[in-house]
């Protein structure tokens, strides 16, 4: 942040797009410096007054926008916080806070590169320069050298992206038997907006690299939503924001095969009790409490057999078309049906078994529970799954399975809410009815008459009734 120096001829700057030149400069001196490059200057009668470069973080300053620091510089430059008659160009569409700044001052005329959809208060989000009730208004323009404004700033988070992933591999390397789909693959994934979390020293993960979300705060009700086969923690991307709008914490892993966690080349690598430990263990390290147990197909075969390891974490249970299998009662014939769809076609499009069952998904949507098997031998989880559920009684995790019935129908203390997709032909209401019957003080079920299996693309009901249910 400086008053206009000597160093650049100032009769050569003339347009619009010789000052967002300028703009320009001070956001690529921003990126050096480590901070989001923005970049601003201000004029008045065609001579720049001052510049400015975003510096949060450098001054410890939240306000220290490129905006604000050449709305200061200028005003003690004029000797007057006013700025009349005066023009600022900046590289990105202002915040609400630059914007009220620029306002208050009296700017006679705001020019900004290249938009910004989360932020910007000058026409993306809000747009606070249109408000005619305000005592002053200032000219807005945008679109200046947009593509310029707009490159500097993806060239920077790009760089700041493969930072993170080159930490990410030096902190959780990569077994040479097992894949990691790369972040790529999840560029054009819609609707997913959450930091990933990592987690490999968990002893039964043995260094395999596992994702999870971990968003809200800490301390009140925790939604522990686990996924099924074929999906990931996207399947529940419709249900988190209702869970974090009340103000609670949602935790959402990727089974190890599955989603941005680690791919084991082999299909022998897939166990019952294998992924059960590694929730367990997931469960205790991340010390979570006052659980509300979020689970459907897989997530519930594997899930409803957690809270009898430490039942004085759970207080409630979500549960969506999914069943426990014991081993003792023949499985459904629906799920007969799908295991055996899958030892024939072992690479089924996981997109279009989506778009099949749920024609309300956009095919963006479809496309990204595809994002995580680029190829074959990223679906060993997909290949094993079918096969891993229990069907005789000493099959692995029958046993443990039957100690869950027995813990669901006799000693469970806290509350259920049921969904059930009745359009689902291979965990539909007959499975969930018999459930229902397994589950200690579960109440009528929440039928939804247009949802299939993957019931949670529904999500937004069922979450807001079942807070509605548990609060």
């Amino acid at each position: 942040m400086q008053p206009w120096g000597p160093a650049i001829n100032k009769e050569a700057i003339k347009s619009d797009a010789d000052f967002m030149k300028l703009a320009l400069a001070q956001a690529r001196q921003a990126a050096e410096a480590g901070e989001v490059p923005v970049g601003a200057v201000l004029v008045r009668q065609g001579q720049v007054l001052a510049t400015g470069r975003n510096a949060p973080i450098d001054t410890l300053d939240p306000t220290a926008h490129a905006e604000m620091r050449a709305l200061r510089a200028a005003a003690h430059a004029l000797g007057n916080y006013r700025l009349d008659e005066c023009e600022l160009f900046v590289t990105l569409e202002p915040c609400a806070m630059c914007s009220g700044a620029m306002l208050h001052a009296r700017l006679k005329r705001v020019v900004f590169g290249a938009p910004d959809p989360k932020t910007g208060a000058a026409g993306s989000v809000i747009d606070l320069f249109a408000n005619s009730r305000l005592n002053h208004q200032t000219q807005v323009q945008g679109g200046v050298l947009a593509e310029e404004c707009g490159a500097v700033l993806q060239g920077f988070f790009k760089d700041r992206r493969d930072r993170q992933r080159q930490e990410s591999l030096a902190a959780h390397p990569l077994r040479d038997d097992a894949l990691r789909t790369p972040d790529s693959a999840f560029a054009a994934v819609p609707n997913y907006p959450w930091a990933p979390n990592y987690i490999s020293d968990l002893p039964a993960l043995a260094g395999l690299r596992m994702h999870y979300l971990d968003e809200g705060p800490r301390g009140g009700m925790t939604w522990l939503c686990l996924h099924g086969n074929p999906a990931w923690s996207y399947l529940y991307r419709k249900m988190i924001p209702v869970f974090l709008t009340a103000g609670h914490r949602v935790v959402a892993p990727d089974l190890v095969g599955f989603g941005k966690s680690d791919k084991p080349k082999k299909d022998s690598f897939h166990s019952f009790i294998l992924h059960r430990q590694i929730l367990l263990e997931f469960v205790e390290r991340l010390e979570l409490n006052n659980i509300v147990l979020v689970v459907q197909d897989w997530g519930g075969l594997l899930g409803l057999t957690l809270p009898m390891a430490a039942p004085e974490r759970y207080k409630g249970l979500l549960v969506m078309n999914t069943t426990l299998a014991t081993g003792d009662m023949p499985l459904p014939p629906g799920f007969l049906a799908w295991r055996e769809m899958c030892s024939k076609n072992p690479e089924f499009d996981v997109a279009r078994l989506l778009a099949r069952g749920n024609p309300q998904m956009s095919a963006e949507e479809c496309a990204a529970y595809n994002a995580p098997f680029p190829d074959r031998g990223h679906r060993a989880a997909l290949r094993a799954f079918p096969a891993l559920v229990p069907e005789f009684e000493d099959s692995p995790g029958a046993e443990v399975s039957r100690q869950a019935r027995d813990f669901w129908r006799e000693q469970w203390q806290g509350r259920t809410f049921m969904a059930v997709g009745q359009q689902d032909p291979v965990l539909g209401e007959p499975v969930m009815r018999g459930l229902q019957t397994l589950i200690r003080a579960c109440g009528e079920p929440l039928l939804l008459p247009q949802a299939g299996h993957f019931v949670q693309e529904h999500g937004e009901e069922i979450a807001e009734r079942a807070m509605s249910h548990f609060r």
